[in-house]
């Protein structure tokens, strides 16, 4: 990796071995931010905090190899990267404002997909991860996943009928709990469709009635208003005196009629007036014909206007007019036809709660048993490190436990409280020496032990589930001495089948590495590229004695570094196994 104004440090190139990498340093040096570096390889949350005080940006890039066909290397192909001699260059750039750029084989790609690739890449265990791992649910996540497809295929099917049967215990409880308030819409509902049926209103009929309402309400002022119009065009034969405008039109017509031979313009002049004595005969004879059809009747008037109050009843309550009325009416059948149908429904969801909480008793109980017999293995499995981790005499166990509960499911023939993900609760016990009672690891492990506990789950975990890099940060807290020594034995033995980084501040661990980094601070509190140093021959020996004595040229601690060293070449030649 190359680390550049990334926290403390400036500019920095760190070379890990294929196998065990230790990496030391003074308090502050900036050991940990290798660890974030790689955690922002792997799509990790990009701090702008984390940018070098008086840089624009921080950038890390690294090259990581990935055999052709393996998992990350399809993925990455797919999002147009490309390998490099069988490795993927991927950067990783923060600015100081907090924005954040990944590249990945070349290309840019959401930091997303870093993510994707992390887990087949790289697994990181750190002071952190060992806390959550003090938690029961993550006890119990950390025993699925070792328990593999037993446990996760009945899982997912326990998970989907799970989700099932709370969606229609709600409906369920929806139906019944509101039964009073959908009994009470259900009479509504049927009082305004029985009001609106019993009136019979047409599509249109109110905007109908309204005008004839208008007509008759005005009967003599239209039927003289006609008569008068009809006179006016027509003439009166009351009358004969009279001048009407279809008389004077007629003779006008008459009179161009008489020359039009004399002038196309005006022939055309008296085609245009014989045109309107036609139309005034037509209005006439319609006008007469209005008056003749205007029914003045009372008894119709006060009838029209009885069906109009009857309508504005239904508008007043159903809709702004007929159409919405009839529309309102419509849903409202719908509704309560749904509303009716509620006690089918209720029998429905009853009888599928019933089965669902069969299908899960039966599920809870491959969970259980599969549970149970990965806990043992696995036990079993954390047990055997222990005793290579200077804790011979130490037991783990797992409790897997049910709780009564006799609203929940029958597991085993007792009804049990259940959940999301089975019946099961799930706790890591250990019991530290012979004759002592199992107990919880947070209250049965002193720090020291608690952290070999850790430290073997992962061992254990890695060898079930394995990833090519291991990342280990400072988890040998509160170790020293034999058992400090019995740590890098073991993380040494790892990383003969895989790639082992390890931030440690115990020169027991530093001795046992392939390849011993140290990160040092320069006077200006950055480090440099040249602050990065590989150790080798004597300067390992002084970087040893300095982790051991704190004086890198105090004799004794020299020759306790090289007696450590010694150790270590001798545990290699045996396969990991101590003098």
């Amino acid at each position: 990796m190359r680390i550049r104004s990334l926290g403390v440090i400036d500019d920095a190139v760190v070379e890990l071995s294929p196998g065990f990498t230790a990496v030391t340093g003074e308090t502050g040096a900036g050991k940990t931010m290798v660890v974030t570096s790689l955690g922002l390889l792997l799509g990790g949350r990009a701090d702008p905090a984390l940018v070098r005080i008086g840089s624009k940006s921080a950038v890390v890039e690294g090259r990581i190899a990935v055999p052709a066909g393996a998992p990350a290397a399809l993925r990455a192909e797919e999002a147009g990267a490309e390998l490099e001699d069988g490795a993927l260059l991927i950067s990783r750039t923060i600015s100081a404002e907090g924005r954040s750029r990944a590249h990945l084989g070349g290309r840019s790609v959401p930091v997303g997909l870093l993510g994707e690739l992390a887990d087949d890449l790289v697994a990181v265990h750190g002071q952190t991860d060992q806390q959550g791992l003090l938690r029961p649910a993550r006890q119990r996540q950390a025993l699925d996943r070792y328990a593999g497809d037993a446990v996760a295929a009945p899982l997912a099917k326990y998970e989907a009928a799970y989700g099932r049967l709370r969606a229609v215990t709600a409906e369920l409880d929806e139906l019944t709990t509101r039964a009073r308030e959908r009994a009470q819409e259900a009479d509504l509902l049927r009082f305004g469709l029985d009001e609106i049926a019993a009136a019979e209103p047409r599509p249109g009929e109110d905007a109908e009635l309204a005008a004839e309402a208008e007509r008759l309400g005005h009967a003599e002022a239209l039927a003289s208003a006609a008569s008068t119009g009809h006179r006016g065009l027509a003439g009166d034969p009351e009358d004969p005196e009279g001048v009407d405008a279809a008389t004077l039109v007629a003779g006008a017509h008459r009179a161009l009629e008489a020359v039009r031979s004399h002038d196309p313009a005006l022939a055309a002049l008296a085609d245009r007036i014989g045109e309107i004595g036609i139309l005034l005969s037509d209005v006439a004879g319609e006008l007469a014909g209005y008056a003749d059809d205007l029914d003045a009747d009372p008894l119709r008037l006060a009838a029209v206007e009885e069906r109009r109050a009857a309508l504005a009843h239904l508008t007043r309550k159903y809709g702004e007019d007929i159409a919405g009325v009839l529309d309102w009416a419509e849903r409202s059948a719908g509704r309560l036809t749904e509303l009716e149908g509620d006690d089918d429904r209720i029998g429905e969801l009853t009888a599928e709660r019933d089965a669902l909480r069969g299908e899960l008793s039966e599920l809870a109980q491959i969970l259980t048993d599969a549970r149970s017999e990965a806990a043992k293995r696995f036990a079993d499995a954390v047990t055997a490190e222990l005793a290579e981790l200077a804790m011979p005499h130490a037991r783990v166990s797992f409790d897997v436990r049910q709780t009564a509960d006799p609203d929940g499911i029958e597991v085993g023939g007792r009804a049990v409280a259940f959940g999301a993900t089975g019946v099961d609760e799930v706790e890591l016990l250990l019991a530290p020496h012979p004759g002592a009672p199992p107990r919880p690891i947070a209250k049965g492990a002193s720090g020291g032990e608690l952290s070999r506990v850790m430290l073997a789950v992962e061992v254990v975990f890695a060898g079930s589930d394995p990833v090519p890099t291991y990342l280990f940060d400072e988890v040998d807290a509160g170790v020293g001495g034999k058992a400090a020594v019995e740590v890098g034995r073991r993380l040494a033995r790892l990383a003969k089948s895989a790639q082992v980084v390890v931030v440690t501040h115990l020169p027991q661990v530093a001795a046992f590495a392939d390849r011993h980094l140290v990160v040092e601070k320069t006077h200006e509190g950055s480090v440099t590229r040249s602050g990065v140093l590989a150790m080798e021959g004597e300067d390992r020996v002084r970087e040893l004695s300095r982790m051991l004595a704190g004086q890198e040229d105090s004799e004794l601690a020299r020759a306790h570094a090289e007696e450590l060293l010694e150790a270590a070449r001798v545990s290699a030649r045996r396969g990991g196994r101590p003098a």
